[in-house]
């Protein structure tokens, strides 16, 4: 199965059991980060920290050297920085990630159809259909790896298993720049010794569900009857532990997949009371959200809002479109809507628009009537512009005259790359 190697980390030895390991997780090694080191290798071996430099910005990635400090994803650059002095804060090249992105899966691809996307940096792949043009599992895992390091620079992690489940929690264990493979049928034994809290679907809530009744690890998930984990998580949670715990996931790798979802924030440097800047920024943000789904062919089938108030208080909002849309003027109009809904009794910290329900255009039935017809033309004769000229070269005048010319501070946060 495998081994440590003084890293921290869990490794497969070359000649290692692969018998019913066709299901491989992908993962990039701290990818945002790596991706910056690439570009810039003076910065190579040093703690780096993804984000606006701003103390109130957000990390969105960091490298393993910051991390070793506790710096985080998600976590306030004001308190990386604090734990982590030394630590370089690069601002995001989100242009540069998809790039690079696309190159590694277009390797992926290049071994095998059945590719799962999971997020810009990750994917599950199906080896089962190509072994005999490949070669075992271990062996395409190790040339999977070799390739991506060779044609893009960077390094990944690989988990091999008989199922996703398994499979991702190997490429976690294996991390940075390893292969850790689990045959079928070392996967009892794999499982047992692990956490709860490595089970796919628990989070801090459900993990302290079971650790109150003395569950802790798979090994003692096994020795509870399902009826008492349904009691302590419900039925449908329970069944899932029950059944994640003895091996059990009937997850095929999908090829139809894309990303759940695709959204941006904004944190601002100080407190917003403003009515017209917030909702400035809401527009804003769903522009650039819309820009992006066109960019991909994806359209939205739900738009979603987030609110941070003052005390860190956190409000979200969701509404289902009546169609599909990838226009900005469309996703903004609801954004607004679900936003004036809301309570607001402190200033606001942070606001943010995400597009969920995604689905492909060629996925989305013809309307009968195209009520955003008009807009869908002016956004994308502002793509056209935008690729040209580059973005914010030509943007809504509402957004010039609310921000009072521009003044107000921005911190576009990007989607962080998994916080692992």
């Amino acid at each position: 199965m495998g081994r440590g190697d003084g890293r921290n980390r869990l490794v497969s030895p070359d000649d290692a059991d692969d018998t019913g390991a066709d299901i491989l997780h992908v993962d990039m090694d701290a990818f945002y980060a790596a991706v910056e080191v690439l570009d810039d290798p003076t910065l190579a071996g040093k703690p780096i920290i993804i984000g606006a430099p701003e103390s109130r910005s957000v990390v969105s990635s960091a490298s393993y050297e910051a991390r070793a400090f506790g710096v985080r994803a998600a976590m306030p650059v004001g308190q990386a920085l604090r734990l982590c002095p030394q630590a370089i804060v690069v601002p995001p090249h989100f242009d540069r990630y998809v790039a690079l992105s696309r190159e590694v899966m277009r390797v992926f691809h290049d071994i095998t159809p059945l590719v799962e996307p999971l997020s810009i940096d990750e994917a599950f792949l199906d080896v089962r259909g190509v072994r005999r043009l490949w070669g075992s599992p271990g062996t395409i895992a190790r040339m999977l790896r070799a390739r991506v390091r060779d044609q893009t620079g960077l390094t990944c992690s690989v988990g091999a298993a008989a199922t996703k489940h398994v499979a991702k929690m190997a490429s976690t264990l294996s991390k940075p720049d390893g292969l850790l493979i689990v045959a079928e049928a070392d996967t009892a034994a794999f499982l047992a010794p692990r956490s709860v809290r490595a089970l796919w679907g628990v989070g801090p809530k459900a993990a302290e569900a079971l650790e109150s009744r003395g569950i802790h690890t798979v090994s003692d998930v096994l020795e509870t009857p399902q009826a008492v984990l349904e009691r302590a998580l419900g039925a449908a949670m329970g069944e899932r532990v029950w059944n994640l715990a003895r091996g059990r996931d009937a997850r095929e790798v999908s090829t139809t997949r894309v990303e759940k979802s695709v959204g941006h924030e904004e944190t601002f440097h100080t407190d917003i009371s403003d009515p017209a800047v917030l909702r400035s920024e809401l527009r804003r943000l769903a522009d650039r959200v819309a820009a992006r789904l066109r960019a991909a062919s994806w359209e939205a089938g739900a738009v979603a809002i987030k609110v941070r108030f003052a005390d860190f208080s956190t409000v979200s909002r969701s509404r289902t479109l009546a169609e599909p849309s990838s226009v900005g003027q469309r996703l903004g109009e609801v954004a607004l809507e679900l936003f004036d809904a809301i309570d607001r009794r402190l200033p606001i910290r942070l606001v943010g628009v995400r597009a969920e329900k995604l689905r492909t255009f060629a996925e989305s039935a013809p309307a009968l009537w195209d009520d955003d017809g008009e807009w869908r033309r002016v956004e994308s004769a502002l793509d056209t512009a935008a690729a040209r000229f580059g973005r914010g070269a030509i943007t809504r005048a509402t957004l010039i005259s609310e921000r009072g010319g521009g003044t107000l501070p921005s911190n576009p946060l990007l989607p962080s790359d998994d916080p692992r």
